[in-house]
């Protein structure tokens, strides 16, 4: 197999008026067994670009919603660890951002063909959802959900979080969230 290919990413936990996170449901990589995970919008850095502008074109193209990059806040949770695609191999390093919005309506028109293929649907959820593991489903990456109450509650870390990867070098899926 080829040498990993390095993949910054900037991701985004949109957060409601009623407290809940939005999520889409797209194909896991890796993991025959349970082929779909719930992922927050958001995807690769593209050269020149900082993780802010990243997540705001990501909203953008992912789920029709504008934002200035100046509106995200600070990083607050990170995650990396590695996946491969057709043969391919590649370690992320995610960087999660929070942002409140209301009355937001998902549009997938700016969706290239690959993410069409592998997100199914979205779906707000809620803080106890996702503590308790949206019925033994797929999240990534595991403990968001502990990060989104946080959010919630208004703690914003000093530091940003470091959330553990959802597989493990041999591909396997690691645990799912547990309610604290």
């Amino acid at each position: 197999m080829n040498e990993a290919i390095s993949r910054e990413t900037a991701r985004v936990v949109l957060v409601d008026p009623a407290d809940r996170v939005l999520l889409y449901r797209g194909r896991l990589l890796q993991v025959e067994s349970r082929p779909y995970a719930w992922f927050t919008p958001g995807g690769g850095v593209d050269p020149g670009e900082s993780a802010r502008q990243a997540a705001a074109r990501e909203l953008r193209e992912e789920i029709g919603h504008v934002v200035a990059p100046e509106a995200l806040g600070p990083v607050v949770a990170t995650s990396a660890g590695g996946w491969s695609l057709d043969g391919q191999r590649f370690h992320s390093h995610d960087s999660f951002f929070v942002l409140r919005v209301d009355g937001l309506e998902v549009d997938t028109s700016g969706m290239d063909a690959e993410e069409r293929a592998s997100t199914d649907r979205f779906r707000w959820w809620s803080v106890p959802e996702l503590t308790a593991g949206l019925g033994g489903e797929q999240v990534v990456p595991t403990g968001l959900g502990l990060v989104v109450a946080r959010a919630v509650a208004g703690d914003v870390p000093a530091a940003p979080v470091v959330l553990p990867w959802h597989l493990t070098d041999a591909g396997q899926q690691v645990g799912t969230i547990q309610a604290p």
